[in-house]
């Protein structure tokens, strides 16, 4: 599968999520750049997850479809097209890292996924089901990992 190259001007990959971007902070959605998409995308598709936390991985944002067209999205929007479904913590769009006080620092995986048609994620879905859904059907996929500790 190609890749897309996902990066982010808040952070580095596997460098520290800054706490403007955690509920211990503003809690807004970080800014993220995208290029490599590939010809026949129809709808990109935006993951956050923690796999790290204590009851499981844990969705912190979930978006899709997000204009095949769009490369990037600023702090504290929504990307372009995108439809942001429950994270969670049981709200719509961005939920900020805030893992229990005393753990090791967790592992904040964002994933865009390019995608030849739009798929049906449920509102409240897993990533599990997310992965389910674009694993083998996804034509590229990037990510770029934060880390935060509390």
């Amino acid at each position: 599968m190609a890749g897309i190259e996902l990066s982010s001007s808040a952070f580095t990959d596997h460098a520290i999520i800054p706490r403007r971007y955690t509920r211990d902070g503003d809690d807004t959605s970080p800014p993220l750049e995208w290029s490599g998409v590939p010809g026949g995308t129809r709808e990109l598709l935006l993951l956050c997850e923690d796999p790290d936390a204590p009851s499981g991985t844990f969705v912190h944002w979930l978006v899709t479809g997000i204009d095949p067209e769009a490369r990037s999205v600023g702090a504290g929007e929504t990307p372009r097209g995108g439809t942001p479904l429950t994270n969670g913590f049981g709200g719509s769009g961005w939920g900020g890292p805030m893992p229990p006080a005393g753990d090791e620092a967790h592992r904040y995986f964002f994933r865009l996924y390019a995608l030849p048609e739009p798929v049906q994620i449920p509102d409240n879905a897993s990533a599990e089901d997310v992965h389910r859904a674009v694993d083998g059907a996804a034509l590229a996929s990037g990510n770029i990992v934060g880390l935060y500790q509390r």
